[in-house]
């Protein structure tokens, strides 16, 4: 799987590692009690999914949103300019 990512380059092998690791890490953690029973109501995998990726995509948005608006801003504008003065 992280071979399959690096090579489409949308994460470095190091970043696919780590990604596999923590999921393996967490199905680990909740089949390692297979004892507790979760309850109508209680937390799922997507809810413990979400917690977890909150400060990651936090981290990147904070990074990476701001440019990427900008230049798709820059890049409408130029297009909207450009159909006016044809």
């Amino acid at each position: 799987m992280s071979a399959s990512l690096s090579a489409a380059g949308i994460a470095s092998i190091e970043t696919a590692n780590a990604a596999a690791g923590s999921v393996t890490n967490l199905v680990r953690a909740l089949t390692s009690d297979r004892s507790t029973q979760v309850f109508s109501g209680g937390p799922t995998i997507a809810d413990l999914v979400r917690e977890e990726m909150r400060p990651m995509l936090k981290a990147w948005l904070d990074s990476n949103l701001p440019p990427l608006v900008e230049r798709l801003v820059r890049a409408e504008i130029e297009r909207v300019i450009s159909r006016a003065a044809v």
